[in-house]
């Protein structure tokens, strides 16, 4: 049956619909803090042949691009012969899912009138899944968690009770592990009948249709977007703390009419520590940096990424095989996009913006009696893990923004949320003054954190950062952001990464990083620069020396905005 161009172009609206209506059962349901309150997860539809169509806008680029391969993995690992109305599949391959253990992909195919029609796929972070927790500190996968093969969670609409009971064995939270399976289960089912419900008020077999039309146009305006470009090539390079020594990304980018390479020759090689990325994360990252500066607009499916081709030598430090340590294989994940913008720069002038503080600033408490002496009665054991965001760089026409994940998305975990999934107490949050580089467009800030514990409690505390060595660099003359500071309340050093213990009492002080500044200060207006110093962005001492605002003029805006707050 020929359909017009309209009623596709409807059609395609839906299944965008229907992904989101997906990713928001996921969050409704799910009993992670990452997933619940941050937003650490994806959902798509895809068709008979595992090519994603369409993908929630609830969720992060490392997830759904990374998730655009792994159903082409289950349909190998499971057999296109082996698929079968009822069945779900399960996997957290970090190789042919999203990157690391604590990712849980699961997929269900559809079927329609007895014929399979295609899949739902979705992905959360789950906050526990054994071995050493969430942290840079084993030396291979085997360390990392518990590692579930593409497997049959359901077969035929029969649940594996074997397979739950092994990985409640294996985690330290095992009733919030399962929920999380169970939430990713049950949101499939929402996209599945929201689209049979669809097909039906269309008249549709099959997605055969739908999916010609949606992959074509997609493949068709990226390309034709990425041939208006100069077909030349540059090179960009970026310097990250990493583990225990610090860690080279180079890629060189370049446009061949029809597609744009990204080669990651000259890339530090692999580390000792979990820092690592699977090549499928790598890919995720590069292409959503190559689509948010060259076609932004059109829609993200199997058809709009395929143009953006990436390679890496085999085990350096964003191509790592099995067996290497993956655990936070964000930490260099989400640094690709800055490395490309360094390269793209050159090519695509007054496009990219400034660099930010790339990875998230995540950690993960590990709570426990106190050991020192006698623990209270009601002192209990629990993970906690936070998600937390330095400042994004500046653009070209904007300042950054401020405790903003760019890339990954990720929302910021509120402070009631953090402690109310386990006995610790987070002291301060709020924005980090002075912290944004300055410039014509002055870099996002970074935040303050402190954290502790409860009364009764020691704790583990495993940290995930970077940019203390290597702050946001400035792009076109602005300045470089703040970099990151982490140490106890009593000035006990600590480390960037790693897992490292807090006795009962002490707790841990954080500064996160800013974005770096955008364009020449001298071009910043001096409107700016008032507002930024009455709205507490920057500092009277930042406003005297580096804003250089006379000390009357200082006086006057703190003046006003003193009167503001009593009006």
């Amino acid at each position: 049956m020929a359909r017009s161009q309209v009623v596709y172009q409807v059609m395609w609206n839906r299944l965008i619909s229907i992904v989101e209506e997906q990713a928001q059962a996921l969050v409704r349901t799910a009993f992670s803090t990452s997933v619940r309150e941050a937003g650490d997860l994806s959902a798509g539809v895809y068709n008979a042949a595992g090519q994603m169509l369409a993908q929630a806008v609830t969720g992060t680029p490392g997830h759904v691009n990374a998730m655009a391969d792994a159903v082409a993995h289950f349909i190998r690992r499971i057999g296109p012969d082996s698929l079968a109305e009822g069945d779900v599949y399960i996997t957290n391959d970090p190789w042919e899912g999203t990157g690391h253990l604590h990712d849980i992909t699961v997929c269900t195919p559809s079927f329609h009138k007895g014929r399979h029609v295609g899949f739902f796929a979705c992905t959360a972070h789950i906050v526990d899944i054994g071995g050493r927790g969430f942290g840079a500190d084993g030396n291979s996968v085997y360390e990392e968690g518990l590692y579930i093969p593409a497997l049959k969670l359901i077969d035929k609409g029969r649940l594996d009770a074997t397979l739950i009971a092994l990985i409640r064995a294996n985690v330290r939270e095992p009733d919030q592990v399962v929920g999380d399976v169970y939430a990713l289960t049950t949101c499939n089912e929402i996209g599945h009948r929201r689209l049979i419900e669809t097909m039906v008020e269309f008249d549709l077999d099959d997605l055969d249709g739908i999916s010609d039309f949606i992959l074509t146009n997609s493949h068709n305006a990226t390309v034709a977007r990425i041939a208006a470009l100069p077909q030349v090539a540059a090179e960009g390079a970026m310097t990250i703390d990493g583990y225990d020594t610090p860690i080279d990304l180079k890629v060189k980018v370049s446009f061949h009419g029809d597609h744009v390479l990204c080669d990651w020759a000259g890339t530090s090689g692999l580390d000792k520590k979990g820092i690592n990325v699977p090549l499928v994360y790598t890919k995720a990252y590069a292409c959503y940096a190559l689509k948010c500066a060259i076609a932004p607009e059109i829609p993200n499916n199997a058809a709009s990424l395929a143009p953006f081709q990436i390679t890496a030598p085999v085990n350096s430090i964003v191509n790592a095989l099995h067996p290497a340590p993956v655990a936070l294989r964000h930490v260099i994940g989400h640094m690709v996009p800055d490395t490309i913008y360094d390269a793209l720069d050159k090519i695509l002038p007054r496009t990219v913006p400034a660099e930010g503080a790339g990875c998230l600033c995540n950690f993960q408490v590990s709570l426990r009696p106190r050991s020192d002496q006698a623990a209270p009665s009601d002192a209990v054991r629990s993970e906690v893990l936070t998600f937390n965001s330095g400042g994004s760089g500046a653009r070209p026409t904007l300042d950054g923004m401020s405790a903003t994940a760019f890339p990954s998305g990720v929302m910021t975990m509120p402070v009631e949320a953090t402690e109310h999934a386990g006995p610790v107490i987070i002291w301060r949050k709020e924005l980090r003054p002075d912290s944004g580089g300055a410039g014509q467009f002055r870099g996002g800030l970074g935040q303050f954190m402190e954290v502790g514990a409860r009364e009764g409690h020691e704790f583990d505390f495993s940290a995930m950062f970077d940019r203390l060595r290597h702050p946001a660099r400035g792009r076109r003359g602005g300045m470089d952001g703040a970099p990151t500071t982490l140490a106890q309340d009593d000035g006990s050093a600590m480390k960037g990464k790693g897992k490292q213990f807090v006795p009962h009492g002490r707790k841990v002080v954080m500064a996160f990083p800013g974005g770096a500044g955008y364009g020449a200060l001298a071009d910043r207006g001096k409107a700016a620069i008032r507002r930024d110093l009455a709205l507490g962005y920057i500092t009277q001492a930042a406003a005297r020396s580096i804003y250089g605002l006379p000390e009357a003029e200082i006086a006057q805006v703190i003046a006003q905005a003193r009167l503001g707050e009593t009006d």
